[in-house]
């Protein structure tokens, strides 16, 4: 007997079509998060991998602190990861982190605002805070995106992401509720902004009953009618590979498809059972378009002209995956059935997550859908059941946006080899494959 749909048991909330928006540009998406801060009235819930020290980090911090200022009663919450914010960005130079920063601020305002350190595991290599969504009164700021210079394009150069707003209070209560419960609630969290916090060695016991608790989680809701005017939502969480709703939601949305299936992925290192669904998608006629960033439009890439690192070998190893899968799937790229389009505009990275198929399901994650998120992150997202197609122009709006800067690849060919790579990167390579590191390397990066 075939086993009932996961999306026929899943409750869900019911929100109007009129109350989903969706931003096309980083630019467009910083200027909304600022202008909803400034005018919040109730509370601003603010999650994120991390709040950097720089112009674009203490933008939204003072203006996260200015909105506190004139209205002392806004509940005003701000979460990231533990590790991440004790130290610097990847390839920086050594220095004392986000952290000082937070604490910078707090001695600066008379009205505080807790800050809080997230911790996942003991290790950051091993998992970080990787949930997304902002909450600010009742209106759910839904992206992929972190908060510093790149992501919201203070500059000259941008980090691509998702970027969607769904207004709806009881979408809005359950999040919020995860978060005191799952987060601020738990004795391992620690505000940043109190003074010195205890070691991460210390907190080794409580971080691994904290892991422990968190895969047992789950946003608080109720299922709710939906009737053909609206479209259900429903939040989703999900750490470690046993009993992952959110990792079981990605297989069975692909394994349902029947015509169509839009996947969207930063790093084309999908999870065994992910690749398993996609090809078997792809054979039973699924139209499959699987978009992902070139090379270049990595956000590990290192140009050739600068200092090289050995972290620059990434980009180089995820087109080597793509390359293999696009071979082994020549006849489908061919007859159309598989379309595969690299991203790339001038300096910028690629950052997009998310799955939409059908037309009538789709999943806004931050889930990179690799096997890092697969069971080492704790990550989240709202999957999307639009039965009746009323979300379906917007999608293809954005859709139509993010393939303007996109290539397609219609052979195999057209992806460089590693005899077409900078020497460094041939090099490195030639060592990782000689000891099997790709293995590790793809499971934690």
């Amino acid at each position: 007997m075939p086993q009932p749909s996961l999306f026929v048991s899943l409750p869900a909330f019911s929100v109007h079509p009129d109350s989903f928006y969706i931003l096309h540009s980083a630019v467009e998406y910083r200027e909304y998060l600022l202008d909803a801060i400034r005018t919040a009235k109730s509370r601003i819930f603010l999650v994120a991998l991390y709040l950097e020290n720089d112009e674009a980090g203490r933008e939204i911090l003072t203006a996260v602190y200015e909105a506190k200022q004139r209205s002392p009663d806004l509940d005003i919450v701000i979460c990231v990861d533990w590790h991440r914010a004790q130290r610097g960005l990847i390839g920086a130079e050594a220095c004392e982190g986000n952290a000082a920063m937070y604490q910078e601020f707090a001695q600066k305002y008379k009205e505080q605002i807790a800050i809080y350190g997230v911790p996942v595991r003991h290790r950051e290599v091993f998992g970080v805070l990787h949930l997304k969504g902002f909450i600010i009164d009742d209106s759910v700021i839904y992206s992929g995106a972190s908060l510093n210079n790149v992501y919201l394009h203070r500059h000259n150069k941008y980090r691509f992401d998702r970027y969607h707003i769904i207004a709806n209070q009881k979408l809005a209560d359950s999040m919020v509720s995860f978060i005191e419960q799952m987060m601020i609630g738990q004795i391992v969290v620690k505000d940043f902004t109190k003074g010195e916090w205890p070691t991460t060695k210390k907190l080794k016991p409580l971080i691994k009953q904290y892991r422990m608790s968190l895969s047992e989680a789950s946003y608080p809701l109720e299922s709710e009618l939906i009737d053909d005017q609206h479209v259900g939502i429903t939040p989703l969480v999900g750490i470690g590979k046993k009993d992952n709703q959110l990792n079981q939601c990605i297989v069975e949305m692909i394994a349902e498809a029947k015509h169509e299936l839009y996947l969207c992925t930063p790093y084309f290192n999908l999870p065994k059972v992910v690749l398993r669904e996609v090809k078997r998608a792809i054979k039973r006629g699924v139209k499959t378009h699987i978009i992902v960033g070139d090379k270049v439009a990595n956000d590990f890439y290192i140009p050739p002209e600068q200092t090289f690192k050995a972290i620059g070998g990434l980009p180089y190893l995820y087109e080597i995956i793509l390359r293999k899968f696009a071979r082994a799937n020549r006849k489908y790229l061919e007859s159309g059935d598989l379309s595969i389009y690299l991203w790339r505009h001038d300096a910028n990275s690629f950052h997009l997550k998310g799955l939409w198929v059908d037309r009538n399901k789709a999943l806004l994650t931050g889930n990179n859908i690799n096997p890092r998120a697969w069971a080492l992150d704790l990550e989240n997202g709202l999957l999307v059941q639009d039965n009746h197609q009323l979300l379906e122009e917007k999608f293809l709006a954005e859709f139509g946006n993010i393939f303007e800067h996109t290539k397609a690849v219609s052979n195999y060919l057209q992806l460089d080899t590693r005899r077409d790579y900078p020497l460094a990167i041939q090099k490195l390579l030639k060592r990782v494959f000689r000891v099997k590191a790709d293995r590790l390397l793809k499971r934690i990066l």
